[in-house]
């Protein structure tokens, strides 16, 4: 089965004759419609981009055969897929998301973290989300700093650990940092 790569999201429906609010994740918002069938998940259900126009921060779309807002909203939140070989290909510094599930994340020391689970975004930015061999997975943000390479043809991600959290300190270190009388013997 090939790789498949989220490529939008339907959201609520859009007036009154099928349309919806398309969230898309591609970096030209209408390419969407070049696609061709776009499918979800599963594979059960495929939809074709009949019409698409930019809206404030995501598209409003019809797709063929969606022509009333109960079809419509009966579509609100399925994830739309395509095979990642219909994708253009990228510049030898550039990779998709995708790309980088299941690569190896080692530290900038060279010692193994664990490997790539998945990338969010939440609304804040990316996330890229660390599965070590055990224990629970590791939520960093996708950024130059703590992410300093991606090497594709090396299968690995390095990252730069951060330091401390600010305002998080061991209270055995420093009793200066708990509010006065709290965890002080009277």
């Amino acid at each position: 089965m090939p790789a498949l790569i989220c490529v939008a999201r339907i959201g609520a429906a859009h007036g009154v004759r099928g349309a919806v609010k398309l969230w898309t994740f591609t970096e030209d918002p209408l390419a969407v419609r070049r696609y061709g069938l776009l499918s979800s998940k599963d594979g059960k259900r495929q939809f074709e981009v009949a019409q698409a126009r930019e809206a404030k921060d995501h598209l409003v779309a019809t797709f063929k055969g969606v022509t009333t807002r109960d079809e419509a909203e009966r579509l609100n939140g399925i994830e739309l897929y395509i095979a990642r070989e219909k994708l253009p290909a990228t510049d030898d510094d550039d990779y998709y998301h995708a790309d980088l599930i299941g690569l190896a994340a080692v530290t900038t020391a060279g010692d193994a973290l664990g490997r790539v689970l998945a990338i969010h975004n939440f609304g804040a930015g990316n996330i890229i989300e660390i599965a070590p061999p055990k224990g629970p997975t590791m939520l960093l943000p996708f950024t130059n700093a703590v992410v300093p390479e991606v090497d594709i043809a090396g299968e690995r991600v390095v990252i730069a650990l951060p330091q401390e959290i600010e305002g998080e300190k061991d209270e055995e270190e420093d009793p200066s940092s708990s509010r006065p009388g709290e965890g002080r013997d009277p």
